[in-house]
C-alpha cells in the first residue's frame, strides 16, 4: 500500500469520532497506519498481496477493512475483544460449513495454515471476499419474499450443524417464551401504554405451552445483514449474534426489524411482515404452536422497540396498529 493513500475512516453506527476510536480502541495513530497493519497481516497470514486499503469501518471493538488485491476486493474483519476470540473462531468454522452446504453466506478465506480465523497482534482476524449486492430493500416484495425463504433454508441447515454445542454452550439456552415476554411486560416503562401491555399479557396467557424445539439461529437477520442481487439473496452476513432459540422467535423478530439498518431504525408495514412470512413458509410451514406464537411475538417485538420520549420513526404507531389488527382478527 502506498504511503500517500489514506483509507476512508468511519463509524458504523456510533456517534463517535472515528479517529479517536481508532486510537483508543485499536492503538493506531491514524488510518494510514491501520491500513498498513491490515496489508502486512493479510500478506503474512494469507499470502495475498494487497494493493490498497480503501475503507475502514469501526463498530465497537471490531473493525472492517475493504482492501483490493490482484484477485479482487477482500474484506478483513478483526476484533480486539479477547473474550470473543474463541467464539469468533467457532463462527468462522460455522460459516465455512454453511458455505459447503451451498447456503448464500460470506465464507472465510482460509489462511496459509488452513485456518478460517487467525489471532495476531492481540487481534483476531478473518478474511472474506467482497460479495456484490445491495442491502435488502423492504419496499421490494420479491426481495422480502426471497429473504423469508433464505431464513427458512438457513434454519434447515443450522439445525444440522454438528458442532452447535461449541458455538453456543448448554448453559446459554433460552428461557421459555412465556417467561421472556411476561418478564418484559413486568419491567416495561410507562412509555408503553398500559392497555397495550395488558393486551400482550392476555395473548401470552392464551398461547399454547411453548414446548418448541430449539436450535442455532442467525440472531440478527435484518436488512443490514442481507445482501441482494436483483430479486435473489446474494449473501446473509454477520453471524456474530448466532444463538440457540426457537425458530419462531427469530422469524417474528426478523419480520418486525426487517427494515432496520445502522441508524434511524424504523418499522415495516403489516404487508411486509406477511410477505416475509409467506416466503419463509414457501420452504418451511409453521407448526400450529408456532402459528399461535407468531402474533404474540410480533406484537412483543413491536412494543419492545418503542423508545421512551421522541419516536421519530413511528415504532409506537406501528405497535398500536398491530394491536388493532389483532383486535379485528379476534
Amino acid at each position: 500500500m502506498e504511503e500517500t493513500h489514506v483509507p476512508k475512516l468511519e463509524m458504523l453506527w456510533e456517534a463517535h469520532d472515528p479517529q479517536t476510536a481508532l486510537a483508543e480502541r485499536f492503538g493506531f495513530r491514524d488510518a494510514v497506519s491501520a491500513g498498513r497493519w491490515v496489508t502486512i497481516t493479510v500478506h503474512e497470514h494469507w499470502g495475498i498481496h494487497i494493493d490498497s486499503c480503501e475503507r475502514i469501518v469501526i463498530s465497537g471493538r471490531n473493525a472492517l477493512a475493504w482492501v483490493t488485491s490482484p484477485s479482487g476486493q477482500l474484506l478483513a474483519k478483526w476484533s480486539v475483544a479477547p473474550e470473543r476470540f474463541a467464539r469468533l473462531s467457532q463462527i468462522a468454522r460455522l460459516t465455512q460449513w454453511l458455505d459447503g452446504k451451498e447456503l448464500p453466506v460470506s465464507s472465510p478465506v482460509q489462511s496459509s495454515t488452513g485456518q478460517p480465523q487467525v489471532e495476531v497482534d492481540k487481534a483476531s482476524m478473518c478474511l472474506q471476499r467482497v460479495i456484490q449486492g445491495d442491502l435488502l430493500d423492504v419496499d421490494d416484495d420479491d426481495q422480502v419474499r426471497a429473504a423469508g425463504a433464505a431464513l427458512a433454508q438457513l434454519h434447515q441447515a443450522l439445525d444440522g450443524y454438528p458442532d452447535a454445542d461449541q458455538v453456543v454452550p448448554h448453559q446459554a439456552r433460552p428461557q421459555p417464551l412465556a417467561v421472556r415476554v411476561t418478564d418484559w411486560i413486568d419491567s416495561a416503562g410507562d412509555h408503553v401504554p398500559k392497555p397495550a401491555r395488558d393486551a400482550l399479557g392476555r395473548l401470552v396467557a392464551g398461547a399454547p405451552a411453548d414446548r418448541l424445539p430449539t436450535q442455532l439461529v442467525h440472531g440478527d437477520f435484518r436488512s443490514s445483514n442481507v445482501l441482494c442481487a436483483g430479486y435473489k439473496i446474494a449473501a446473509v452476513i454477520d453471524f456474530e449474534e448466532v444463538r440457540v432459540d426457537h425458530c419462531i422467535d427469530e422469524i417474528a423478530r426478523s419480520a418486525v426489524m426487517l427494515g432496520t439498518r445502522f441508524r434511524d431504525w424504523g418499522p415495516v408495514s403489516a404487508e411486509v411482515r406477511a410477505t416475509f412470512l409467506s416466503g419463509y413458509q414457501s420452504v418451511l410451514q409453521l407448526t400450529p404452536v408456532e402459528k399461535s406464537w407468531w402474533a404474540v411475538l410480533v406484537l412483543w417485538y413491536a412494543m419492545a422497540l418503542v423508545p421512551p420520549g421522541d419516536d421519530p420513526t413511528g415504532w409506537g404507531s406501528s405497535a398500536l396498529s398491530h394491536l388493532a389488527e389483532l383486535a379485528l382478527d379476534a
